[in-house]
């Protein structure tokens, strides 16, 4: 029998009580202050108004400041995002203002703030059911003090929080350490793709250059009117931004999508299977991504695709392509914000072998894509999988004190 049976057998024999949050929570709602006195400049309290969960317990710095009367959330209490993603939490050691896409939580006597953090984390689907309106993920007041929640002595409370402080810093130990393994497997191995991808494009002077404008169509996507509901809500068409441009064969996150209506009324265009795209702005200039899917895309993505497919094959283009980020980052030197224009890229220059040499060159690039790769998507799946261990571990530890 552990420590937690004997105390669970020795003080709720008869069951855990549960109370609302209102009841057991100093609750306080964020309100946003007035923009003029929102700053970078370390004047006033520092302000968070929401996005600045990333996973761990502790609220990171949030670089803002504002010297408004506001609401604050004391050190030590939970910082939650009421707002998608509802449920978000940290802890803040400082404190803080919170804007209105948040709120603060500190429990009362007899109940420890960890413990209900813990709490929040392995119920945070409580939370997102509660959510207000069919359009945009919230929850109100109202909706947050009724929610219950169990309340065993603090000798239980501080016993859970003890075991789960020992998993958190464990499981933090051991991701930190793959996080790194992988790391240097994954650097060592793009150097090495990186080489030999060059080689493999770089030809002698028999082999003409051509500019790209020559061989490809070339265009750019837009974005259908971010507040028009019919443009977006249930859409079934792929809505890609330029976060996509990893450099990466194939896209794997898509999570947007439009209707019809929308494309109709933007300027937003299907692309082929078989698409390169190009970044144009922004710290992911000059990347690259291959749509193996049709899809749109916003207007901050160049859209390739070979006009002559028995002149350049589509895989050669997009591997042609990465061999062209130099000349994006370039666009940025001098602090300025880098922009790339479709004008720009229709100059650039791109090898043209025979198609016969170009699949040659796609065959041997394509398996080292896929070495490069296998790694990449192992670094986070393995991270996910200590995070769901741990959550597993959590949920179940907690699910001792649940009503039956």
């Amino acid at each position: 029998m552990t420590k937690l049976d004997r105390l669970l057998a020795e003080l709720c024999a008869n069951g855990v009580e549960y109370k609302t949050i209102e009841e057991v929570v100093d609750l306080v709602m964020g309100v946003s202050p007035d923009g003029s006195t929102v700053s970078c400049e370390p004047l006033g309290i520092e302000f968070h108004q929401g996005k600045t969960f990333f996973g761990n317990m502790l609220l990171n710095p949030s670089g803002q400041y504002t010297s408004s009367p506001v609401k604050l959330a004391k050190a030590d209490s939970i910082v939650m995002s009421v707002r998608a993603p509802v449920g978000d939490s940290n802890i803040t050691e400082r404190e803080i203002a919170i804007g209105r896409g948040l709120c603060s939580m500190a429990g009362k006597a007899g109940l420890d703030t960890k413990f209900l953090y813990y709490w929040i984390n392995a119920s945070i689907q409580i939370f997102k059911k509660k959510s207000n309106s069919a359009t945009f993920e919230s929850i109100n007041t109202n909706d947050i003090k009724a929610i219950q929640i169990p309340i065993p002595p603090l000798p239980i409370q501080r016993e859970i929080i003890r075991v789960l402080d020992k998993f958190t810093e464990l499981t933090a130990e051991l991701t930190a350490e793959l996080t790194a393994e992988l790391t240097a497997e994954l650097t060592a191995r793009k150097k090495q793709y990186e080489y030999y991808r060059n080689e493999l494009l770089t030809f002698g002077d028999d082999v003409p250059m051509v500019s790209l404008g020559e061989v490809c169509a070339i265009g750019a996507g837009g974005t259908p009117q971010k507040g028009n509901i019919d443009y977006w809500k249930n859409g079934s068409i792929k809505w890609l931004g330029s976060t996509v441009c990893k450099n990466k064969k194939f896209v794997d996150d898509v999570i947007e999508h439009i209707t019809e209506l929308g494309l109709k009324n933007s300027s937003a265009k299907i692309l082929k299977c078989g698409t390169t795209l190009i970044a144009m702005v922004g710290a992911t200039i000059g990347k690259v991504a291959f749509l193996n899917f049709e899809a749109t895309t916003n207007q901050n993505v160049a859209a390739l695709y070979p006009l002559d497919g028995s002149r350049l094959d589509e895989s050669y283009l997009f591997y042609s392509c990465q061999k062209l980020f130099p000349q994006f980052a370039a666009l940025s030197s001098g602090g300025k914000l880098a922009i790339a224009n479709l004008s720009f890229i229709r100059g650039l220059q791109i090898s043209l072998p025979p198609l016969a040499e170009q699949k040659r060159v796609v065959s041997i690039l394509d398996r080292f894509d896929a070495l490069t790769n296998d790694i990449t998507t192992g670094l986070p799946a393995e991270i996910i999988a200590r995070q769901k261990q741990y959550e597993y571990y959590r949920d179940k530890l907690l699910t001792l004190i649940m009503k039956e």
